[in-house]
């Protein structure tokens, strides 16, 4: 029997009605007055009795000689020592603290009174102490500091607190200060340790015409700290005592724990604990409740091949597979579980020690079970399968293009299941279309453990021959096995010269499943094992056809994305304008660049209007795909009719504006339809006679305006709601453009992305276009080289116009009076102005439809009447007149006396219309140059 030190030797006497009696006591029970009082005097000696074992057995475990004993003392030293560092660093700071206050205040108070209003004037009075020193006394005490001094630039004083010492000279440097500077120096002065400062006071002409010192003891600064002292140092002891009480507490568990055992009784038990443990031929873990490993003995090292600093260190970060490191982290209770730990089979035994109070943890016994390996290898096999079916459906179809996915399953196979692998696929698999069923394929993808292979490369057409295993696959849509290549004679016929390259190259086992996508065959899947000499099996067959199972479905998917991609790319183009009408008011160079996540409704357009003036439009539908495209058309088209009215731009985009909302009213009464989740636009109207450019625009980002000079501008226009919101009206602006300015519109997929925020995306704008050459072509460039991103996640579409005017000598006017007498005149100023132009030969034709447009305006419309000829790239005549009242076109009658005027004019001209101004309208018709 073992006995602990400071406990009794003998048994403890056993209980009598609950409490324990010693022998005494119950000898002498039959003596005392009455069972009450013997039972009281009885009680009170056993309590007396503890509690003096308990004071000595405390005293004897913190004696020293015990382990509870040394810690207490070794604590208590620290926190000692603890305590005295925190005084003294305390009193270091105090001082530190101190001087940096001192040196602070004595050099504002100094400076202060060196710059206060008076002081140069004082210096250049007659008797400058008369005036300084009460000014010097008042700011001492108000500052709180011990003096301060003025003085010449000799150092002869001006004030002093003590009277005796003014004209006395300063003690201390001051040629720091003579020379325009600071000085701040820490002396032993007449009445302590203080911190003195010197600074220059300067004239109206910058030069120093006398000086200021401010000083301030030490103790009077610090005496606030110094007074506090008492209390730190009370504190301290508190602390102390504090400590000092803790540290008896930890000593009394830590007495409790080791059982007052001393440093050599406690050797010898680890000793002997050591012993056993190592010496066992059988792997033992001790495990905390948290998961770390506390203990393994060598046989558990050898076993589960653990470092060296295992102990300590949570399970699974100790390089074990994810299952053991589950069960030894889990604590349960585990009865020869077998795990594949390298290549050893485990058998574990776990139980946990909380048992009946003990410690929260477990304790794990491991051995080697090496008649278990052949049931391991199955089970790992089976396990990598799995894995590998698991990383298929994860690994592949991470993007929706065919090429890619197929690459994925190449990629996957190779090495894990075997050594090559290819994908051949339909043409029309790859154009995203439904395949022909037909034995020619072209292989898609290729991955191999070696790149030398004679094997079919990537990017070949293959015709498989009937016989062949690929052949039979496609036919009758189902996996084929061949084992051993060289013995199949199928195969061997494909490729006489190529399927010997084949065999001789170390090929030698084959497996081929169709691709299949419901009842669609897409292409084939070919595996190929070289370096592992087993030839594959029907197991492995099972996995290859769940593998390209798995795989088959994001093939299918990646080519329906495809199809629909290619649909949408096609409506798209076929919406965009192909080439830009003429005209000759703008040099116009544009860019339309796709995002490469589907095509999206970004749009442009270039509308020649009437009097040579020219409409640019930019938009941009919200969204991607087939429903964006195809509102981006309908909203282009749109505009091509509403232009054809040439209303002004906001009243465009007002019935742009109502559009927008009808078609979303048709599509909300569809359930399979999507209404337009946003939609912006900007159009902008430029007349080359005036300079002029009226924009506005509809929730679209700014136009930039590059002036000749190569300034950069994004003029104010007015930004309007989005198209489709309705109730609020839209805004113009009025831009002025010098000949060979450049006007920019875009859409926001050039300025903003998700990484960019939009006033970033401008001021990249700018700078690009600062340094773009002077040709809209050459800013097309330098904008997308500077702002493209490297995936755009938005469509962009980039217009960039430099400005053209028309000469004066292009243009000819003339105002009508409203006299029908005033035709005639008309008529022979045109004939001399096409005279002046070279134009003879419309001469006739132009009198003839001037002459109808001038009467009608005359007799139908109001006074002013205007009349003015452009010269362009066609022959422009207009009739101004302040009239909104429009005229048709009818077909006369045989018996009618008029109404064939205009009927001449739609036969002579190539175009005429009307436009409306905001005095008036317009009737105007264009003639073709001869």
């Amino acid at each position: 029997m073992v006995r602990l030190p400071g406990r009794p030797g003998t048994r403890s006497p056993r209980r009598v009605g609950g409490v324990r009696a010693p022998a005494h006591d119950r000898a002498s029970g039959a003596s005392e007055q009455g069972p009450g009082r013997a039972a009281r005097r009885s009680l009170a000696r056993r309590e007396q009795e503890a509690a003096g074992r308990s004071r000595s057995g405390l005293r004897a475990a913190l004696s020293g000689r015990s382990v509870a004993g040394q810690v207490f003392v070794l604590q208590v030293v620290i926190v000692l020592l603890l305590v005295v560092a925190a005084v003294t660093a305390l009193l270091l700071q105090v001082r530190h603290d101190t001087t940096q206050e001192a040196r602070n205040r004595s050099l504002a108070v100094a400076e202060a009174f060196a710059n206060a209003p008076g002081t140069v004037q004082a210096l250049g009075s007659p008797d400058p102490t008369a005036v300084l020193q009460p000014r010097a006394e008042a700011a001492r005490k108000a500052t709180k500091v011990d003096f301060i001094v003025v003085m010449n630039t000799d150092g002869i004083r001006y004030t002093h607190p003590r009277p005796d010492r003014i004209g006395k000279k300063f003690v201390g440097n001051i040629q720091p200060a003579l020379a325009g500077g600071t000085e701040i120096e820490e002396i032993n002065g007449t009445i302590g340790r203080l911190v003195q400062a010197v600074v220059p006071v300067r004239g109206p002409d910058g030069k120093v015409v006398g000086l200021v010192a401010a000083g301030v003891t030490t103790e009077h600064v610090g005496g606030a700290a110094n007074r506090q002292m008492p209390l730190v140092l009370a504190a301290a002891a508190v602390g102390l005592a504090l400590a000092t009480a803790g540290t008896a507490l930890v000593s009394r568990r830590l007495l409790r724990q080791t059982h007052g055992l001393g440093p050599r009784e406690m050797t010898r038990m680890y000793e002997h604990h050591d012993a056993v443990l190592h010496s066992v031929r059988e792997g033992v873990l001790i495990l905390g409740g948290d998961g770390d490993l506390l203990l393994a003995n060598d046989e558990a090292h050898r076993l589960l091949g653990l470092p060296k600093d295992a102990e300590r260190r949570h399970v699974s970060e100790l390089g074990l597979p994810a299952e053991t490191a589950a069960l030894l982290a889990s604590g349960r209770v585990a009865t020869d579980e077998v795990h594949l730990v390298g290549d050893r089979l485990l058998a574990i035994n776990q139980r946990p020690t909380d048992v009946d109070g003990g410690p929260p943890g477990s304790v794990a016994t491991l051995r080697d079970s090496t008649e278990l390996r052949a049931l391991s290898g199955r089970a790992e096999v089976a396990r990598e399968r799995l894995s590998l079916l698991y990383d298929a459906g994860v690994g592949i179809g991470t993007s929706l293009d065919v090429t890619r996915t197929a690459e994925e399953l190449t990629e996957l196979a190779v090495p894990r299941f075997a050594d090559f692998a290819s994908v051949d696929l339909f043409d029309a698999v790859l154009d995203g279309e439904e395949p022909e069923t037909r034995n020619e394929l072209r292989r898609a993808a290729f991955s191999g453990v070696r790149k030398d292979t004679p094997l079919y490369s990537v990017g070949e057409r293959i015709q498989w021959v009937e016989s062949s295993p690929q052949a039979e696959g496609l036919r009758g849509a189902r996996a084929v096995l061949e084992p051993r290549l060289d013995e199949a004679p199928g195969w061997l016929a494909q490729d006489a010269e190529r399927t010997a390259q084949v065999v001789e190259y170390g090929i030698h086992s084959l497996i081929t499943v169709p691709v299949r996508a419901g009842s669609l065959i897409l292409g084939l899947v070919n595996f190929w094992r070289c370096e592992k000499p087993e030839p594959f099996d029907a197991e492995d067959l099972a996995l290859a056809e769940e593998l390209v199972a798995r795989a088959a479905v994001s093939i299918d998917n990646a080519r329906r994305f495809t199809r629909e991609h290619s649909m949408a790319v096609t409506l798209q183009r076929s919406l965009l304008p192909r080439t830009l009408p003429e005209q000759g008011a703008l040099d116009i160079a544009y860019r339309y660049l796709p995002a490469q996540a589907g095509v999206g409704g970004d749009w442009f357009d270039v509308l020649p209007l009437s009097g040579a003036r020219v409409a640019l439009v930019v938009g941009d539908v919200v969204g991607h795909g087939l429903h964006a495209a195809a509102t981006m058309g309908r909203l282009r088209t749109a505009v091509h009719n509403f232009s054809a009215l040439d209303p002004p731009p906001d009243e465009l985009l007002g019935l742009l504006d109502e559009l927008v909302g009808r078609i979303d009213q048709d599509e909300a009464a569809d359930p399979g339809s999507a209404p337009v989740t946003g939609a912006t636009c900007l159009y902008a109207v430029y007349d080359p006679v005036s300079r002029r450019c009226t924009v506005a625009r509809a929730g679209h980002p700014p136009p930039a305006v590059v002036r000749p000079d190569g300034s950069v501008e994004f003029p104010d226009v007015p930004a309007g709601p989005p198209l489709g919101l309705g109730g609020l009206p839209f805004e113009t602006a009025d831009l002025e453009l010098a000949e060979g300015s450049r006007l920019v519109l875009y859409t926001d997929g050039l300025v903003e992305d998700r990484d960019r925020d939009i006033d970033d995306g401008l001021e990249l704008l700018r700078t690009a276009l600062a340094g773009a050459g002077p040709s809209p072509e050459d800013t097309c460039r330098a904008v997308l080289e500077s702002e493209l991103p490297e995936r755009p996640s938005d469509d962009i579409a980039l217009i960039v116009a430099r400005t053209r005017a028309l000469a004066a000598d292009r243009v000819a006017e003339w105002p009508v009076p409203t006299d029908p007498a005033a035709v005639g005149e008309v008529r022979a100023s045109v004939t001399r102005q096409l005279a002046r132009w070279g134009l003879e030969e419309l001469t006739f034709t132009t009198e003839l439809i001037l002459s109808e447009l001038v009467t009608n305006a005359i007799r139908y419309g109001n006074a002013p009447v205007l009349v003015r000829m452009l010269y362009d790239r066609s022959l422009i005549c207009e009739v101004f007149d302040g009239s909104t009242t429009s005229p048709h076109l009818r077909y006369a009658a045989m018996t009618d006396e008029g109404g064939r005027g205009l009927f001449l004019v739609a036969q002579l001209t190539e175009r005429w219309g009307t436009r409306y101004t905001p005095r008036g309208k317009v009737i105007w018709a264009e003639q073709p140059l001869p």
